[in-house]
């Protein structure tokens, strides 16, 4: 039997990048004490979920979270955390610190859509990274082609993962704009993109051998 597997998928807590409204990719900066508590309380929801596996970027605001998350869950044995590069925020090249408003303003006012919001609305999320890579002036900020080539392998590692049977259920940190790029590829229109999802935040896919499923997006209850 082909294998289903539950993604129980937390954004990290909140973070000083967060609070200040930068852009924070593949950058680190430290949790806050809401943003700890953000992490808390994602542990205490899902504390009596036992998890087959746990997964998250290799940055420090997505281990401390899935580390708390981890440490308030009964599960027996608790999984090892898994971290790899796979499962990073889009990388936003020269902007990594920029204040938001001002990078998506320089990426889309060419194009006559000065906000995040606006290229959404008019684009896509997807067309906000071919911009913004189009404006960084090393060319290093992933465009939506590299952006999904890197993510597709986070899934695919869990896909992999021999110890895996058909219904666990898996925990995997993840990042705002990656929640967001999620729902536009795989929710079906269902979800509001202008809003980020919540630090802390729960939305739960179902991933199969060729196809992921939104189950719930953004739930904090």
């Amino acid at each position: 039997m082909d294998k289903q597997i539950t993604l129980y998928v937390v954004r990290h807590g909140q973070t000083y990048f967060n609070i200040y409204n930068k852009l924070q990719g593949w950058s680190n900066s430290p949790l806050t004490d809401a943003g700890i508590a953000d992490a808390k309380a994602a542990g205490e929801r899902l504390k009596d979920v036992q998890f087959a596996a746990a997964y998250c970027s290799d940055t420090t605001r997505a281990q401390q979270t899935a580390e708390t998350i981890l440490a308030a869950n009964q599960s027996q044995p608790v999984p090892k955390l898994i971290t790899a590069p796979y499962f990073r925020e889009e990388f936003y090249g020269y902007y990594e610190g920029t204040d938001m408003a001002q990078a998506w303003y320089v990426a889309g006012a060419p194009h006559g859509v000065p906000s995040f919001k606006a290229i959404e609305e008019k684009y896509s999320i997807g067309k906000a990274k071919d911009f913004l890579k189009e404006a960084d002036p090393f060319r290093q900020a992933e465009n939506n082609a590299e952006y999904w080539a890197r993510v597709d392998q986070a899934f695919d590692m869990i896909r992999a993962n021999p110890i895996l049977k058909d219904g666990d259920k898996v925990l995997m940190i993840s990042h705002g704009n990656t929640l967001l790029s999620l729902m536009e590829r795989y929710g079906q229109g269902k979800y509001d993109l202008s809003v980020r999802p919540a630090n802390g935040s729960l939305t739960k896919l179902l991933l199969t051998p060729d196809d992921i499923q939104v189950l719930g997006y953004n739930q904090k209850d």
